[in-house]
């Protein structure tokens, strides 16, 4: 189980998958916005998404966990 976290503090400016969906390694997942820039957060393993724990305009902070993928 691979849970992808926040690497900064900032805002959810896109969810790429739905629960159920399956992802391979660097599938870009998430994209947050923090100091006017987009910063992509992908896989780092491949499996199923089976939990996302944010949606858009979520506001993050430092390693909160957004997906979780089995």
């Amino acid at each position: 189980m691979a849970e992808l976290t926040a690497p900064m503090s900032g805002k959810v400016f896109k969810v790429n998958v739905s629960v159920g969906d399956q992802v391979e390694i660097d599938d870009e997942v998430i994209v947050l916005e923090a100091m006017k820039m987009e910063t992509p957060i992908f896989a780092t393993d491949p499996g199923v998404v089976k939990e996302i724990r944010v949606k858009e305009g979520d506001n993050v902070s430092d390693d909160d966990v957004l997906v979780v993928i089995e």
